[in-house]
Parts: structure tokens; sequence; C-alpha cells
């Protein structure tokens, strides 16, 4: 059985989608739904997807669309996951789930009384590093006592990561920090029981903090300092360091070095490198065999009630 997809968001994260489902047997995009025709049409040629539409409803509406993956403005993430639910598909939502508490938890109960698979994009889960360190782990060989994490943009204006310009506000803390909140209580394998929070000016254009410090303790007694900024004019991206009682690993996307920068060969990890290739192959095959993802909605839920918590003592 093919499953049919329908992809909203044809910007720089949708196209990553489609190039690892290129990848997946048994799986075809049939329907495409961006903000602006033109470019959109654009993108389904390419990938020669048929159903080209500005509205997701009118991919909702095709019976044969089995499961809809999202890629749209953070801000559109809740209603639209609802969406998906209430028509009766599958859904997988980029990271964040939400914007706020109120509305990850109102997708968390709708999944769970559709009795359709919904998950987010918490891509570290997935990437060959830190999967690496997360077998480490579950073998016993390896425990965490600190996790050490820099997020680093240059994002003084409102662009994408294709330098286009961007119709919405990316944010630091409800879709940044999401990535580490998550991936440290995953990791670490226990929940986060105390996080605080301190951040720099509001931005006077875009509305948001620039730069912000967080700092998290989970039950077992492990701790995490992460620090995010927009204002970083040098290496893009995150760095994690894990600090633990036998070994230092450094992950840098999908690479992964000891603590004295000797590379660790992580290429046969999973059947691939690609960490959202590997979120959509559990995506589809929770689908098939009826099971819960890894990354689920339900599984990553706690990570939006500390980021709700941190939020109120900005605030």
């Amino acid at each position: 059985m093919t499953i049919k997809v329908a992809l909203a968001g044809a910007g720089a994260f949708g196209t990553k989608h489609l190039d690892g489902i290129q990848n997946i047997d048994g799986v075809e995009v049939i329907s495409i739904v961006g903000r602006e025709l033109t470019k959109t049409q654009a993108v389904a040629d390419k990938y020669g997807i048929a159903h080209v539409s500005t509205d997701l409803n009118d991919s909702l509406k095709i019976q044969e669309v089995d499961a809809v993956i999202l890629c749209t403005p953070t801000q559109m993430h809740a209603s639209q996951s609802l969406a998906c639910l209430n028509a009766g598909k599958h859904v997988q939502v980029e990271i964040p789930l939400a914007d706020s508490w109120k509305d990850a938890q109102a997708v968390v109960d709708l999944a769970k009384s559709s009795g359709k698979v919904a998950m987010c994009g918490h891509t570290r889960r997935f990437n060959p590093s830190h999967q690496y360190v997360h077998q480490k782990i579950k073998a016993g060989q390896f425990n965490i006592q600190q996790m050490d994490v820099q997020t680093y943009f240059f994002r003084r204006t409102n662009m994408n990561a294709l330098g286009q310009p961007r119709s919405w506000t990316d944010h630091l803390l409800w879709h940044h920090a999401a990535h580490t909140v998550d991936l440290f209580a995953y990791q670490v394998g226990s929940p986060i029981v105390k996080a605080n929070a301190v951040q720099g000016p509001i931005h006077p254009n875009l509305g948001i903090a620039m730069d912000m410090s967080i700092q998290l303790k989970a039950a077992n007694g492990a701790i995490c300092t992460l620090s995010l900024s927009f204002n970083n004019d040098g290496p893009l991206g995150t760095y994690f360091r894990y600090i633990g009682d036998t070994a230092t690993y450094l992950a840098r996307y999908d690479d992964l070095f000891t603590g004295k920068e000797e590379q660790i060969d992580v290429s046969k990890v999973a059947v691939s490198m690609n960490g959202i290739e590997l979120q959509d192959r559990e995506f589809f095959s929770a689908i098939r065999d009826g099971r819960e993802p890894n990354a689920s909605v339900a599984q990553v839920l706690p990570c939006y009630q500390v980021l709700h918590d941190l939020e109120q003592q900005l605030a």
C-alpha cells in the first residue's frame, strides 16, 4: 500500500522533506500547499506533484490523502494539526508543535481521541550523532552529567534558511529552545524538574528577544545549559557538548567527535545520515504498523510545559 501525502509549506524546510521522501519506498506526495501559487507550482513541477493549492483545506478534501506533513509558519502549527486530525488524516507537524501550552495540549487531546498518528518534528531525536549517544546511554555505557548547548544564528532581519524574506517571525524560545529542551529530557530519560531563563532586549522591529540563556535540571540530577542568539555573526547552527561519566561527545549537526576532537563514524547508526529523512521514515513506519511514533505529540508535550513555564518567568 502506497501512503499518499500532502505537504503544506513549500519553503526551505518543505523541500528538505520532499528530498527525504524520494528515498523512502511506498510513499508518494500527491498534493502541495504554499502561500504563493507560482512559487509552489515551481516546486510541484520539480518534484512531479499533481495537485497544487494555496489552501490546506483543498488538500484535506482529497480522499486519497492519508497523511499530511506541515512545514508552515509556527503560528499555524496547532490549528492546522487540529484540522488534519479532524479531517481523518495522520499528521506530522514541524517543530514546534505550538507556540502556547494550551494549543499543544489541544493537539495531544485530539490525537489521542482520533486514533491517528500525530508526530512532531523534533529532529534531534533522529540525527545519527544524537542517536549514537542515545544508544550508549541505553546500553548503560554513558550517563550525561551536563549538556552544554549553543544555538546561534545571525538573523537581524526576517529571512529564512534560503535567505528569502519571511512572512512570519521565528522565536528563540518556542522554536529553537524546543529542540534542546526536548532532547535533554529524551537523552537523560528523566523529566525536567527545574528551569530558569533570562533574555536580552526585545528587538524594536521583530518584537522578539534576540538573545536568551536557559538552565535546566532533570529529576536524575543531570543539568543543561543552553545559550541562544540571533545576533551571532559567526558559525551558525546548534552545537552540543555532552559531558558524561565515561566520555565527552561533541555533536555538530550529523558529525560527532570525542572531547579530544577525534571524529566518530556515525554512518552505520541508521539507514541514512539525513535526520529529516529518518524522521519521515519513523512517521510512515508508525502509520503502517499502527503504533505510536518516536516524537509523538504526546511524548514531546512535556517540553511545551517547560517552555510555557519559562515564558511565564520571562514575562
